[in-house]
C-alpha cells in the first residue's frame, strides 16, 4: 500500500501535463492583438476676444463734508431755542437754533442810529460853514485865505465823525442779528451743550454740527488697479453700497485725488462726494455718516483680451492643440486677474484651446479629444 501512496500523486502530475499540452496542440497558432491608446484625453474650446471694461471696487467710511463747533457771537442770556435743535435734529440752512436776549442790543442799535444821526448833522452844519467861508474867501487877499479859514479840517473831521458812527451802527447791527443763532449749512445736531435761561459769552460753544448738504468717502485704490484708472476718473460716478441691511444703493461722484501714496500700504486715497446724505431736500435713501461702503467704479477698457480659467495658465504658459492633436504651449500676457479667471492676450490657436489638461503636459504630447457630448474626435493618432 505504501507504493500506491507515492505513486497516485505522481499520476495526478502526469494527467494534468499531458492534458495541458492537449489544449496547446488544438489552439491556433495565430495570436490576435489588439493596440492599446494611451493616449491622455483633453477637451478643448474656441476662444474669442471682448472688449473689457475694468470694475474696480474699495471701500471707506462715509463721514460730513465738514463739522462745525458753534459758538456764540455775543454774550447775552438765551431765551429760546429750536425743537430740532436737539441731538440728532436736522436743520436747514439758515434755521434759528436759539436765541439770545436782545433788549441790550436793541438799545445798542437805536444809540448807533442816534450817534450818526449827530454825526451827520454836525458834518452838514460844517460844510454850510465851509460854503460861507468860500464865498467870503473871494473878498479877501491870497495870503489871508488859508484850509483853517476854509474850515477843511473841521469837515474832515466831520465826515470822519459820520463814519465811525456808520462803523457802530454797523456792529450793532450785526451784534442785533447775531442774537438769532443760525444753522450755517444744513446740518445734523451731534450734540448741544446749552440751554434756555443759560448765560452764554462770546466764543461759548453751543453745539457741534455735521455739514449734511454733502458726504465724503476717502477709499483706497490698491497698487494692482492703479494702471486701471482711466484718466477721466475725476467726475466719474460710483456705486456706493452700505453694509447696512436692505440699504438701497446710491450714486456718487468722484471728487479728488489725495495725491499722495500711503507709505505703509502703497495705496493712493481718492474720494468720493454724496450729495444730501440725509435726504433732507430729496427723496434719496439716506446716508448715515460712520457707514461702511463699497465703491464700484469703471475704469479702463481692455481691447481684444481673452477670458480664461486661472488654472490652465501655469508660468502665463497656455495649452492648445496643433493640426495633429498634439500639445503646443504658448506665452501669454496676463493683463488682470478677474474673479476666478484671467484676461489675457497673446498669439496663439484660439480655435483649439485645451480646457483640461493631462496631469503632467509636455510639449508635443499626442492627446486625444474628447467633445462636448463625450465622444471622441474621429483622429487616428500621429503616426510614429
Amino acid at each position: 500500500m505504501k507504493w500506491i501512496k507515492i505513486a497516485l500523486p505522481i499520476g495526478i502530475l502526469v494527467v494534468g501535463y499531458l492534458a495541458m499540452k492537449g489544449v496547446e496542440a488544438t489552439a491556433s497558432d495565430s495570436v490576435v492583438t489588439e493596440e492599446v491608446d494611451t493616449r491622455p484625453t483633453v477637451t478643448i474650446e474656441h476662444l474669442t476676444t471682448e472688449n473689457y471694461t475694468v470694475s474696480i471696487s474699495s471701500y471707506g467710511e462715509v463721514t460730513p463734508l465738514e463739522r462745525t463747533n458753534l459758538a456764540a457771537q455775543v454774550t447775552g442770556e438765551v431765551v429760546s431755542w429750536n425743537p430740532d435743535f436737539i441731538a440728532g435734529g436736522l436743520v436747514e440752512r439758515g434755521e434759528t437754533l436759539f436765541s439770545i436776549e436782545k433788549d441790550s442790543y436793541e438799545a445798542a442799535l437805536l444809540q448807533a442810529e442816534a450817534s450818526l444821526a449827530s454825526a451827520q448833522a454836525q458834518l452838514i452844519q460844517e460844510q454850510a460853514q465851509a460854503d460861507v467861508a468860500r464865498r467870503e474867501a473871494k473878498t479877501l487877499p491870497d495870503a489871508r485865505v488859508t484850509d483853517l479859514y476854509l474850515r477843511k479840517p473841521q469837515v474832515l473831521s466831520a465826515q470822519a465823525a459820520v463814519k465811525s458812527a456808520e462803523a457802530q451802527l454797523r456792529i450793532a447791527r450785526r451784534d442785533l442779528e447775531n442774537c438769532d443763532v443760525k444753522a450755517p449749512y444744513d446740518a445734523l445736531i451731534v450734540s448741544r451743550s446749552i440751554g434756555k435761561g443759560d448765560f452764554v459769552s462770546t466764543g461759548t460753544v453751543a453745539a457741534t454740527l455735521n455739514n449734511i448738504e454733502t458726504a465724503e468717502i476717502t477709499f483706497p485704490v490698491a497698487g494692482f488697479d492703479r494702471p486701471f484708472l482711466g484718466s477721466d476718473m475725476i467726475g466719474k460716478t460710483a456705486r456706493v453700497d452700505l453694509d447696512a441691511h436692505g440699504a438701497a444703493p446710491v450714486s456718487a461722484v468722484i471728487h479728488r485725488d489725495l495725491g499722495t501714496v500711503d507709505q505703509a500700504t502703497r495705496m493712493t486715497h481718492f474720494v468720493a462726494r454724496i450729495d444730501d446724505p440725509y435726504g433732507l431736500r430729496t427723496n434719496k435713501p439716506v446716508v448715515r455718516f460712520g457707514s461702511y461702503a463699497t465703491l464700484t467704479f469703471e475704469g479702463k477698457t481692455l481691447d481684444d483680451v481673452y477670458r480664461i480659467p486661472q488654472e490652465l495658465i501655469n508660468r502665463s504658459k497656455l495649452w492648445t492643440l496643433d493640426d495633429n492633436n498634439k500639445l503646443v504651449s504658448h506665452q501669454v500676457k496676463i493683463l488682470r486677474e478677474e474673479g476666478s479667471d484671467f484676461l489675457i492676450q497673446g498669439q496663439f490657436n484660439s480655435e483649439k484651446v485645451v480646457m483640461s489638461l493631462p496631469e503632467y503636459p509636455q510639449e508635443g504630447m499626442a492627446v486625444k479629444v474628447i467633445e462636448e457630448n463625450g465622444g471622441l474626435v474621429a483622429q487616428r493618432p500621429a503616426a510614429k
